[in-house]
């Protein structure tokens, strides 16, 4: 297809992607892209920078594969590229490409055939105390698949991983064996998927997609809730794959005992396997995960502002990845380097303002009146013993009692940094646990705050 027609197509798939989106998401992501190759089984689109494309693969692809494929019949090979201009800019070293696979030679099970993003793979997902069993028993299943843990059923709150940890499993299993035929599908879509087979009456085809498989990961399970008719289908495509000891995985938002208006049937055979749980990740882990992404992304960002995202961004690792996005593309549309307050203005916009009903000021009164040193003592440079220890004390009140991030704690005492502000708080809770004089005073001191 030449330059023109290739142009033309592409403004046509827009047009239905449109329809489909808000404007806000159609300007913020579809606007900025470039059309470089268009033809009905390969695309190449040109992106803005790394973290473009990873946000548009895992956000806003799914619309865009709709629309090709009401448009093709079939949801050709799309293939995102970073703008050369960003490695200008930026003087990151162009990435080497291997060169392009023709079309006719490439094995008829390429990933994206399977619904797999390609950055869902062991490789780029950050283990932790949280999360640590679910991945190592993924790694279990992508080994030895129908073998072990059959099905592996994962749980836990929304944007902690379990997506990315099935996915990553289809990854490893296709190293494996790359004729391994692999779907993912979201519950919603498997319920789809099965109402247009029975209106087209080709629910025969849609049973063989299914129960000819060698993994089905399977998305969200909780969505089946009251969906009588898709459960009993489920139920024997379960059935079909299991006993041909064929590898099963499932994700939800709750354990399987407390998926509420789903046959018992069913919740006996999930209980069969492995059920595993991804919980929040704690700080650490937090501040591994925007490592890693700001490392994918060529990104020298500082520490102190990966650890203000880390505990101000707790509970969500997509939100936690969002606000780096965010972060990082302000920091490129104004050419402004990436500091703790440019990232501070980007977190009020995007989350809630910590509750601090006792303030840091109320907390170095008090401190520097129970040790006897003055407030601008503790704020300054001074290391004497007395008043860095009073100030350690002061540090560690402030965590305790507001919810005040290490960095904004660290500027509060004179723009400490946040390694000397948690080396202060960890010193001061030892010493409680062994300092009975100073575990009262501190109690005291706390008492007074809160009832001041």
């Amino acid at each position: 297809m030449d330059a023109s027609s290739a142009q033309g197509t592409w403004s046509d798939i827009l047009r239905e992607v449109r329809k489909k989106i808000s404007s806000q998401k159609y300007q913020t992501w579809f606007e900025p892209i470039q059309v470089l190759k268009l033809e009905p089984h390969k695309i190449v689109l040109e992106v803005p920078n790394p973290f473009f494309s990873d946000w548009f693969e895992e956000h806003n692809l799914p619309v865009l594969k709709e629309v090709l494929a009401e448009q093709f019949g079939e949801v050709p090979l799309i293939h995102l590229v970073v703008s050369s201009t960003y490695y200008e800019q930026e003087q990151v070293p162009l990435p080497r490409l291997d060169p392009p696979v023709p079309i006719a030679s490439r094995p008829a099970t390429v990933r994206w055939l399977h619904n797999l993003y390609p950055r869902f793979t062991f490789d780029t997902f950050v283990v932790g105390k949280s999360n640590e069993f679910a991945a190592a028993a993924s790694r279990a299943v992508a080994k030895e698949p129908g073998v072990v843990y059959n099905p592996l059923f994962i749980y836990g709150g929304t944007g902690l991983g379990k997506t990315h940890l099935m996915q990553a499993i289809g990854h490893a299993a296709l190293e494996q064996d790359p004729k391994c035929r692999i779907y993912y599908a979201s519950s919603e879509k498997f319920m789809n998927e099965m109402i247009q087979a029975i209106t087209a009456g080709r629910t025969i085809e849609f049973r063989q997609k299914y129960r000819n498989l060698d993994f089905l990961l399977l998305d969200d399970i909780q969505f089946l809730s009251g969906r009588d008719a898709t459960q009993e289908e489920f139920f024997h495509t379960f059935n079909t794959l299991h006993h041909a000891r064929k590898q099963v995985v499932i994700t939800s938002d709750r354990p399987p005992k407390n998926i509420a208006k789903v046959e018992e049937r069913l919740i006996s055979r999930f209980n069969s396997g492995l059920v595993t749980d991804i919980q929040a990740p704690d700080l650490e882990t937090r501040v591994a995960i925007l490592r890693a992404k700001s490392q994918r992304g060529q990104l020298a960002i500082p520490e102190d502002v990966l650890f203000l995202i880390a505990e101000r961004v707790q509970h969500n690792i997509r939100e936690l990845e969002g606000s780096l996005v965010r972060i990082s593309a302000l920091s490129h549309l104004l050419h402004a380097p990436i500091t703790t307050d440019l990232a501070l203005d980007v977190l009020k916009v995007y989350v809630n303002e910590p509750n601090r009903s006792i303030n840091v000021a109320e907390i170095q009164n008090r401190v520097a009146k129970a040790f006897d040193v003055t407030v601008e003592s503790l704020r300054g440079r001074k290391r004497t013993s007395s008043i860095a220890f009073a100030r350690q004390v002061a540090m560690y009140l402030t965590k305790d009692l507001t919810q005040c991030t290490l960095v904004e704690i660290g500027k509060s005492f004179g723009n400490r940094d946040h390694s000397t502000v948690i080396y202060g708080i960890d010193k001061i809770s030892s010493a409680r646990r062994s300092d009975a004089a100073l575990d009262k005073k501190i109690s005291d001191i706390k008492k007074q705050l809160r009832s001041r």
